[in-house]
């Protein structure tokens, strides 16, 4: 296809959703599109709608009308990118993973036409682990919200992560008061009013979702990322893990070679340490140390402190003067005792955490110790953070919009 007649092609799709964000049913949609635009590629589609947030149109908009979007595309749909071979590509790791939600999603959907007063109890208990099964659908969501999104959004392809996302935890919520409202289900009126208004609504996400990507996002991923991407990506879906599908297994000399690129940070001329997940500035990186809520104390394996942080609301005076002082005469005398044990308990490796809280001025203080080891659980001496956590034991409920001035 010329970029000309492609061109066109995209004036008129978003003509035509333009006109169905104002009124237009998706079937006179859908018949205008097979009418007027013909068939589509999936990558044309994703450009499309990125073309829509590029112009000013809110991923919320996007998101609001992508199901009915999805749907007129679905007869127009003509995925020319093909299946990946190598079992280890991630795309067919997700795939697989669809099999299986698939598969939880028809015995969810038994459930819908479930009616009378024995009936329903029988499919109300089996419907129960379904839904927490379900629940780890999660898994493959982060996979694509933390790996996947990013390199798009490299190549300038920012709709995944502004409108995908949403849906994603648009569905997440979903499957929440599916099952928490399963939970209070005592009739069979209950049942049905319950299976229309919270079961079906999460079976028709998930499943238009699995749709989305895979002749959509899927598609326009393999055609914008290169083989280097996709080993990155799957080397690093190892620490968010899989869901349902055995564990690919990667060989020693690939793990040895992950292993040493996390591990081994690096200072460049231009005061930039590259760590294997990032780089930043010194100044970014003592700003960010400082910013954080907690007191941040280090002490080295000979015992020594050698860091502190400097936010301005440090709950316990630190001066210059510490620095390289014997961590033991930093505290008070009856908590060396204390201090010792732990410290010489991290040293021989019977434990790498110990946590204590106390009550300073009317204030409840947290106070915990960690120890530091290298790639080869060597000792590298002891992190204490401590943190002011009386506002946060009075939380409650949930908090998902900025108040006004917080």
């Amino acid at each position: 296809m010329t970029d000309r007649s492609f061109s066109k092609k995209k004036q008129l799709v978003k003509e035509i959703i333009g006109e169905l964000h104002q009124g237009l049913s998706a079937q006179e949609a859908e018949q205008r599109i097979q009418k007027e635009v013909g068939s589509l590629t999936s990558a044309e589609i994703a450009e499309i709608e990125q073309s829509l947030i590029d112009e000013g149109v809110s991923p919320e908009q996007i998101k609001k009308f992508c199901n009915v979007h999805s749907l007129i595309f679905r007869s127009s749909l003509h995925n020319l990118v093909a299946e990946e071979k190598s079992p280890h590509h991630p795309i067919r790791l997700f795939k697989q993973e669809n099999r299986e939600i698939e598969k939880m999603l028809g015995t969810l959907k038994k459930y819908l036409s479930v009616k009378g007063q024995h009936d329903w109890k029988q499919a109300k208990k089996e419907a129960a682990p379904m839904l927490e099964k379900l629940a780890h659908m999660d898994t493959h969501y982060v996979r694509k919200e933390q790996l996947l999104f990013p390199f798009l959004e490299k190549y300038g392809f920012m709709g995944p992560s502004k409108v995908m996302w949403q849906k994603h935890d648009e569905i997440r919520d979903l499957g929440k008061q599916a099952r928490l409202k399963l939970k209070n289900i005592s009739d069979g009126a209950q049942w049905e009013n319950y299976t229309k208004n919270d079961l079906k609504p999460l079976v028709d996400e998930a499943e238009e979702m699995i749709f989305k990507e895979e002749n959509i996002l899927f598609p326009a991923a393999q055609e914008k990322l290169g083989p280097e991407e996709w080993v990155e990506i799957l080397k690093e879906s190892q620490d968010i893990g899989y869901v349902w599908i055995d564990v690919p297994q990667i060989d020693d000399t690939m793990l040895e070679e992950i292993k040493e690129s996390r591990q081994q940070p690096s200072i460049g001329d231009q005061g930039v340490v590259s760590f294997p997940t990032g780089a930043l500035q010194l100044k970014e990186l003592m700003h960010i140390l400082n910013t954080l809520p907690v007191d941040l104390t280090f002490v080295d394996k000979d015992d020594k402190v050698k860091y502190f942080s400097d936010n301005k609301d440090r709950i316990f005076v630190r001066t210059r003067s510490v620095i390289g002082r014997e961590v033991r005469n930093c505290h008070p005398p009856q908590s060396v005792d204390a201090v010792e044990g732990i410290l010489e308990a991290f040293k021989n490796k019977k434990r790498d955490h110990a946590h204590f809280w106390i009550n300073l001025k009317g204030r409840m203080i947290s106070i915990q110790f960690f120890a530091i080891r290298d790639e080869n659980a060597q000792y590298l001496g002891t992190l204490e953070v401590a943190m002011d956590i009386t506002d946060l034991k009075k939380l409650e409920g949930e908090r998902r919009l900025l108040d006004e001035g917080n």
